[in-house]
C-alpha cells in the first residue's frame, strides 16, 4: 500500500510517498519525493508510483509467464491442449463450487463432468452447478467479444437457472452478507450505479493496464460490488479467468485448501478501500502457480 510520509528537516517538512513490499531477500522500502506541499492529484500520483513499482518487479515476470505459455500452446499437438484445458476447467469448477459450498469432491467432479457419472447420496443442485459452471466457463473461453453486462448476466442465468432460477441473471434488491467477513457489500440502490461504473472502469483501463492487474482488478472490483444474491464469487473468478485468456496468459485456479490467504487479501482489500493488497497477493500467488514458465529460457 503506498502512503504519505512527512519528513522534518532543519524546521522544514518535506513530503514523500513511501511503499513497502516483501520479497524473497526480505522486506524493501520504496520512496517518491514528492516536494514540500503535496500535490492536488496526489491520488493520481500515488497510482503512477505504484505502476512504476509493479512494471519494474512484477511485468517482467508475468510477460515471461505468457511468452512461454504461448510457445508451449504452439508446440503440443491439438489433442493434448484440449486435454489438458478440459483437466483445468474440472480443476477449477471442483475449487471455485467447493469454496461456495459444494460438497462433492475433486473425484465426484472429475467422474461427472468427464464421464457423466453423478455420484449418489450428494445434493442435485451441487450436481447441477458443477456441470453448468464447466459449461459457462469452456463457452467464456470460446466468447470472442468483450466484457458486457449482457454477457456477464447471461453467464450467472445459465450457472443458476436449474437451480435458484428466482435469482439467475437477475441483479439483486436486497442487502446481502458475506459469511465469516468484516466486509459489508454495498446496498441495494448501490448496486446499479456501481456496476455501471465497473464496466466504464473496464473499458478506460484495458487497453493500457497491464493484462494480469487487469484481471486482477476485474475479480476484486466485481466481487465487492456483489451484484448477485448468490455466485459472486464464482461470476468474478470467471471473469478473471475470462481477462487472462483474452490476452493470451494461462488461467489462475485457487484451490479450497488455499482460501484463507485468498479470503484474507480480499477483505484487507475492500476494507481499505485499496487495490494493491489484492493485486499483489494475485502476482505472488499467480507466478507461483505458474513458475515453470518463468524457469524457461527466453
Amino acid at each position: 500500500m503506498v502512503v504519505i510520509r512527512k519528513k522534518t528537516v532543519d524546521g522544514r517538512e518535506y513530503f514523500y510517498l513511501q511503499h513497502t513490499l516483501r520479497t524473497p531477500t526480505g522486506v524493501q522500502t520504496r520512496e517518491k519525493y514528492l516536494g514540500r506541499k503535496l500535490p492536488p492529484n496526489v491520488e493520481a500520483t500515488k497510482r503512477d508510483f505504484l505502476t512504476e513499482i509493479y512494471r519494474e518487479r512484477w511485468y517482467p515476470l508475468l510477460d515471461q509467464v505468457r511468452s512461454n505459455y504461448q510457445k508451449e500452446k504452439r508446440a503440443l499437438p491439438s489433442s493434448a491442449l484440449q486435454k489438458r484445458d478440459r483437466s483445468f476447467s474440472v480443476r477449477f469448477t471442483y475449487d471455485t463450487n467447493r469454496i461456495e459450498g459444494s460438497r462433492l469432491t475433486y473425484r465426484e467432479t472429475s467422474d461427472l463432468l468427464e464421464r457423466g457419472l453423478s455420484p449418489r447420496q450428494k445434493p442435485i443442485g451441487d450436481i447441477k452447478e458443477a456441470e453448468a459452471h464447466d459449461r459457462v466457463f469452456r463457452g467464456a473461453l470460446e466468447y470472442e467479444k468483450d466484457l458486457s453486462f449482457q454477457v456477464v448476466l447471461m453467464w450467472h442465468k445459465t450457472l443458476f437457472k436449474e437451480t435458484k432460477s428466482d435469482i439467475a441473471g437477475k441483479v439483486r434488491n436486497h442487502q446481502v452478507a458475506i459469511s465469516g467477513s468484516r466486509f459489508m457489500p454495498p446496498s441495494p440502490v448501490e448496486v446499479q450505479p456501481l456496476l455501471r461504473e465497473f464496466f466504464r472502469w473496464y473499458d478506460r483501463n484495458k487497453s493500457s493496464m497491464h493484462p494480469a492487474e487487469l484481471a486482477a482488478g476485474v475479480h476484486l472490483r466485481f466481487v465487492t460490488v456483489h451484484p448477485f444474491a448468490d455466485g459472486n464469487g464464482r461470476m468474478s473468478r470467471l471473469l478473471m479467468n475470462f481477462v487472462l485468456h483474452r490476452h493470451g496468459f494461462p488461467p489462475l485456479n485457487i484451490p479450497y485448501e488455499g482460501r484463507r490467504g485468498y479470503y484474507n487479501a480480499l477483505e484487507r482489500s475492500q476494507m481499505k478501500g485499496n487495490d494493491s493488497t489484492f493485486i499483489q497477493w494475485f502476482f505472488r500467488k499467480y507466478l507461483k502457480e505458474h513458475s515453470a514458465y518463468t524457469k524457461i529460457k527466453k
